[in-house]
């Protein structure tokens, strides 16, 4: 993919064999953001991790200090007491067998997140092949697949992001907006590279985490000093 020459003169802001601290890191990412739209920021860690093993699959959500910057819309599917509290937490779509229905007859997709209840599992089983491609199938290890759908709706409200590592072991998250403040951005980073440093599989040798860097939706990649988080 050819650059553009504004690419290319923001690169030229970024020392490619510098690892920058986070605050460091932030303040560039966001001097580096000029499109006409608000960029989303990202992390990217290059992780030590053999895909192959089931222990080393890692996948999971992290809720952001400061949220993600975009309104999620929340769909739960759940009967009695815990869809009203489903209502209650503020989902946008709530119901059981007909919303389920309406996704398979319909092909509906007003909606970002799908969070159920243990008991509806079986009827969504049904159009895995639907939601599995979008990447909208709950699953308990990110919290949509819960018996608190309360918690599970308030959460993604807030800013909870979904991370799994790709089979080369790498593992993408947003940490925010170009136009959030430089600390907010750090702490939202801090957050979600904490939580991945404490999920280190028994089974990994050496080093758990290669390198990790952050950019912004049409920004260069700035690399960080791992030593700028705790381990």
């Amino acid at each position: 993919m050819k650059k553009s020459k504004r690419y290319a003169s923001l690169a030229t802001q970024v020392d490619k064999k510098k690892a920058y601290t986070a605050e460091e890191a932030v303040k560039l990412v966001k001097e580096a953001s000029s499109a006409k739209f608000d960029e989303t920021v990202e992390v990217a860690m290059n992780m030590n991790l053999d895909t192959r093993k089931a222990d080393q699959q890692l996948r999971g959500a992290v809720v952001l200090p400061n949220g993600t910057g975009k309104s999620h819309k929340v769909l739960v599917l759940a009967k009695g007491d815990q869809a009203k509290a489903a209502k209650d937490a503020g989902a946008d779509f709530v119901g059981d067998a007909d919303l389920i229905e309406k996704i398979e007859k319909e092909n509906w997709f007003e909606y970002d997140v799908i969070i159920a209840t243990p008991e509806m599992m079986p009827m969504l089983g049904k159009i895995g092949k639907i939601l599995g491609p979008k990447g909208l199938m709950p699953n308990p290890k990110t919290g949509t697949v819960t018996i608190d759908v309360k918690k599970a709706v308030e959460d993604t409200k807030k800013g909870k992001v979904e991370y799994r590592t790709d089979s080369f072991g790498n593992i993408h998250g947003i940490i925010g907006k170009a136009s959030f403040d430089e600390a907010k951005l750090v702490e939202n980073l801090n957050a979600f590279v904490s939580t991945i440093l404490k999920l280190k599989p028994a089974s990994v040798k050496g080093n758990y985490v290669k390198n990790i860097s952050i950019s912004s939706t049409m920004g260069p990649g700035v690399k960080l000093d791992l030593n700028s988080f705790d381990k």
